[in-house]
C-alpha cells in the first residue's frame, strides 16, 4: 500500500474566464441574506453533544471563506489570455479590516485569488504575506468597508493547553458552494510534518476528524467554538481522508499573522554575520552539528569569536573552523535542529552556543544575541 502525505487544498482545474481585458465593474454588494439554517430553531430530540455542534458550527460558518486560486493562461494559438481555477481551499476571517487565514499552499501558485464570504458574494482578495516555513498565508479581502464591517472573525484558542482526548470540530469551505463540518478528537500532539518549503513545522495537532480535499487552511475548532489551529495535511492511501490529519497549532499562527500583516513575512531570530555548509557536506566530510562556512568581519558572529572555513595555501585543503554542535545546552544535529533551536529563544535573546574547532578539536562555548536575520 502507498503512503501519501497530501496537502489537504483542491486540485480541481476549471475555465474561470476567457478575457483578458478587466471584467465588468463589480456593482455595490447588496446586504448578505440571511442563511436559512442560522437562526432556525433546533428540532426535537437532539441530545446536548448534537446541539452544540450545531451552535458552534452555525457561528464558525459566518468567518469560514472558500479561496479559488486562479491562474492565467496564454493559448498557444490565438495568444488568448484566459484564467483557469487551478485549485483553491477554506480560509477565515482573521479580523474585520479584512484579512482572510489560510495555508501558503492553497495561494502558492495563483496569480489571482478570489474570495467567497459565508453570503456566497465573491471579492477579489490580494496577498499580505506569507510564511512558507510555517505554511500559512494571509490574504485581504477588496470589499467595500460596509461588507468589512459585518464580518465576524473567530475568537482564537489555545494550542498549549490541548490534551489527547479532546473534542474538536473541522469546519471548511471547499468549493464555495457551501459549509462542511466534520468532527472528531485530538488524536496527537507534538506531531511533526513538512511545510511546502522542506523545512519541519512542529508541535502539530493531530486530528481524526476528516479533512478532506478543499479544506486546507479551514479552522480546527475546540467544543467552545475558539480556533486551535489551521487544517493543513492528511496522510492518505487514496487521497481521501483516512482519519489522519494534521493542523498547525493557533499558538504559531497567531504569532505569525500578526507579523504577516504588519511586513509581509515573519521575523526569523539567527545569528546575523554568519553563513552555514549544507549538512549534506557536513555527512559527506563525517562532521555532526553545523559547520560555519563564512564569518562577515565586523558582524554579531565576528564578535563572538567565531571563525568559518579557510583554504590552505596551495588550496588543496579545506581547513574547518568551527562547529555548532548546541544550543542552550541542547544537542545540534544539523541545521534544521540549529534553526529549531534559534526560533525557541526566540528575537532579541541571547543564547549560549557551544562550538568545535575543526583545528584544533577543541571545546568552548561563545554567547550570541539573535537578530532578525530573515529576508525581505
Amino acid at each position: 500500500m502507498i503512503r501519501r502525505i497530501l496537502l489537504a487544498a483542491s486540485s480541481a482545474v476549471f475555465v474561470f474566464t476567457a478575457c483578458s481585458g478587466a471584467g465588468p465593474e463589480t456593482p455595490a454588494a447588496p446586504p448578505p441574506p440571511a442563511s436559512p439554517s442560522a437562526n432556525a430553531p433546533l428540532p426535537d430530540g437532539l441530545d446536548e453533544f448534537e446541539r452544540r455542534n450545531i451552535l458552534v458550527f452555525r457561528k464558525a460558518s459566518n468567518a469560514v471563506v472558500n479561496i479559488a486560486n486562479i491562474a492565467r493562461r496564454r493559448d498557444f494559438f490565438s495568444l488568448d489570455v484566459f484564467e483557469t481555477t487551478q485549485g483553491g481551499g477554506s480560509g477565515f476571517v482573521w479580523d474585520r479590516d479584512g484579512h482572510v487565514v489560510t495555508n501558503y499552499h492553497v495561494i502558492e501558485s495563483g496569480d489571482r485569488f478570489v474570495v467567497s464570504l459565508s453570503d456566497e458574494i465573491e471579492y477579489d482578495a490580494t496577498p499580505v504575506g506569507a510564511a512558507p516555513d510555517k505554511d500559512i498565508a494571509v490574504l485581504k479581502i477588496d470589499a467595500p468597508p460596509d461588507v468589512l464591517r459585518r464580518l465576524e472573525p473567530l475568537p482564537l484558542g489555545k494550542s498549549v493547553s490541548l490534551i489527547v482526548g479532546q473534542r474538536v470540530l473541522a469546519v471548511g469551505n471547499p468549493f464555495g458552494l457551501d459549509h462542511t463540518l466534520t468532527t472528531g478528537v485530538v488524536s496527537g500532539l507534538g506531531r511533526e510534518i513538512r511545510s511546502p518549503s522542506g523545512r519541519r513545522i512542529r508541535d502539530v495537532i493531530q486530528t481524526d476528524a476528516a479533512i478532506n480535499p478543499g479544506n486546507s487552511g479551514g479552522p480546527l475548532l475546540d467544543s467552545s467554538g475558539r480556533v486551535i489551529g489551521v487544517n493543513s495535511q492528511i496522510v492518505s492511501p487514496s487521497g481521501a481522508s483516512a482519519g489522519i490529519g494534521f493542523a498547525v497549532p493557533i499558538d504559531a499562527v497567531a504569532r505569525i499573522v500578526p507579523q504577516l500583516i504588519r511586513t509581509g513575512r515573519i521575523q526569523e531570530p539567527g545569528i546575523a554575520g554568519v553563513s552555514f555548509v549544507a549538512d549534506s557536506f557536513a555527512a559527506r566530510w563525517g562532521v555532526e552539528g553545523v559547520i560555519i562556512q563564512e564569518v562577515e568581519p565586523g558582524s554579531t558572529a565576528d564578535a563572538a569569536g567565531l571563525t568559518g572555513i579557510e583554504m590552505t595555501r596551495s588550496r588543496r585543503r579545506v581547513l574547518l573552523g568551527d562547529v555548532i554542535v548546541m544550543v542552550n545546552g541542547k544537542r545540534v544535529r544539523g541545521s534544521e535542529d540549529l534553526s529549531d533551536a534559534l526560533e525557541a529563544a526566540g528575537l532579541g535573546s541571547t543564547v549560549r552556543l557551544t562550538v568545535q574547532s575543526g583545528r584544533e578539536g577543541k571545546t568552548r562555548e561563545v554567547q550570541v544575541r539573535l537578530r532578525d536575520v530573515g529576508h525581505t
